[in-house]
């Protein structure tokens, strides 16, 4: 059965997306059969990845919506092992919608168990808010991936997420983790980006990934292309950070 990783930071900006792109593509170099499922209405994943939001019939609006099932929406990427259930800004209205539905929270959780024996990981991108979008990602999953920027403003917001956190695991989600928390953005010429890591450290004892994701041009580029960092330049600083990242995950997962 497939582990669910839901990738969230209510903060925007901070490398969520990249994240869930890049660590999906690496999952799936490593030859585990990953599903990335786009549960962002902005849709940066699926535009990340290339693919493009006016062609796309199906959508995780109509999974969310329960008009289609989550295995009539996935689609193949360009890569092997790694496979893409899309989105588009019109799961901002399905958020609306959902507000006065039954079993709102766990929409996600319902359609992700009808195919979790067809994928050894799953990567859930969340959106930057603590919505029930989000909600519905943290009651889904086994793991909360946070990604964390290295700036002055990092640990603001973060407790009413772990908050949130408690109370999914107290009312909906009793297994839910914190798998782990993953300095972006981090510039290693800056005195700030050092305390704020260590300051990171000291919140999250023994929870801080020893990978660290550097500010990074390439980086930066690579969704414009509509590739992966390991597709676009896979000897970029970047690509190397998230490859050993990602080798760190499947150590705390155990696949």
């Amino acid at each position: 059965m497939a582990k669910v990783i839901s990738v969230t930071n209510q903060k925007g900006g901070v490398g969520k997306t990249t994240t869930a792109v890049n660590l999906a593509y690496y999952l799936a170099k490593a030859g585990k059969k990953t599903l990335l499922i786009d549960f962002d209405p902005q849709g940066n994943a699926t535009s990340g990845l290339g693919v493009d939001k006016q062609k796309i019939q199906l959508t995780m609006a109509d999974v969310a919506m329960e008009s289609s099932s989550l295995d009539q929406i996935i689609m193949p990427t360009a890569y092997k092992n790694f496979f893409l259930a899309p989105a588009t800004p019109i799961l901002a209205n399905t958020e609306i919608q959902l507000a006065q539905a039954e079993r709102r929270f766990s929409r996600l959780k319902s359609a992700i168990e009808s195919c979790k024996g067809n994928f050894d990981i799953i990567v859930v991108d969340c959106p930057p808010s603590l919505s029930l979008l989000t909600v519905n990602g943290l009651v889904a999953a086994q793991y909360v991936l946070l990604p964390v920027q290295a700036e002055f403003y990092a640990l603001e917001g973060l407790g009413q997420l772990l908050e949130t956190m408690k109370l999914v695991r107290k009312g909906m989600n009793p297994t839910l983790e914190l798998l782990g928390v993953l300095p972006t953005m981090m510039d290693s010429r800056t005195t700030l980006c050092g305390q704020v890591h260590e300051e990171i450290k000291k919140h999250f004892p023994g929870k801080v990934f020893s990978s660290t994701i550097p500010r990074n041009i390439r980086l930066a580029e690579a969704p414009s292309h509509g590739l992966p960092i390991g597709a676009y330049d896979r000897f970029s600083k970047g690509a190397r950070a998230y490859k050993a990242f990602t080798k760190e995950v499947l150590g705390r997962v155990n696949i």
